[in-house]
């Protein structure tokens, strides 16, 4: 037993030992996912590394739909600084987002003019809640902490090295002070 402990331990050593040689670098857990755009495309969200993202689930027919037009906001002057808007549509409340992935499209491009990346409508909580939800609300992160997203445009930051760093409440807008503070000190570290 003793011999085959020894054994796992220098395999598991001989294998951290060339991935650390062949410079092969970790995927951050919060960019480990593959989802699809709203047009259809496959997307790696590995597409984001190195960036700040802000991870929004929205939805059409809400009272807080209006957040399109301060996230398009944020997008347009922080883009070019790292920072990257992803809208995440999602129908499970209150039906607020009952489109398809085209009239998702066009009521974002027509009434806020979003250009920021937007992904296939998908669930956020329960048994068929995509994979990136489920680990984004199993990570305990201030303000609000793990836990199921309570409405339509909860909002996650995640870091340039690819950790959660801030979530905040659907009512707290995109031009709060302290998710812009947060976003702009992670945008200050390189």
């Amino acid at each position: 037993m003793e011999k085959l402990t020894l054994l796992c331990t220098a395999l598991f050593l001989v294998a951290a030992v060339n991935s650390i040689s062949s410079g092969e670098e970790q995927t951050p857990a919060a960019l480990n996912f593959k989802m699809k755009t709203l047009a259809g495309k496959d997307v790696d969200l590995t597409k984001y590394k190195g960036k700040v993202v802000l991870i929004v689930n929205t939805a059409s027919e809400c009272g807080l739909t209006p957040q399109y037009e301060q996230l398009q906001s944020l997008h347009a002057s922080l883009a070019d600084k790292g920072l990257a808007v992803v809208g995440v549509p999602c129908n499970q409340f209150g039906a607020q987002e009952p489109g398809t992935a085209q009239e998702i499209s066009t009521f974002c491009k027509q009434n806020y003019g979003v250009t920021f990346d937007m992904l296939a409508k998908v669930d956020v909580n329960g048994e068929k809640a995509c994979p990136l939800y489920k680990y984004l609300t199993s990570v305990d992160t201030k303000p609000k902490g793990a836990g199921k997203v309570g409405w339509n445009f909860e909002k996650f930051v995640i870091d340039r090295d690819g950790k959660v760093a801030g979530r905040f409440a659907p009512n707290t807008s995109p031009d709060d002070p302290a998710l812009l503070k947060l976003i702009d000190t992670l945008l200050a570290t390189n």
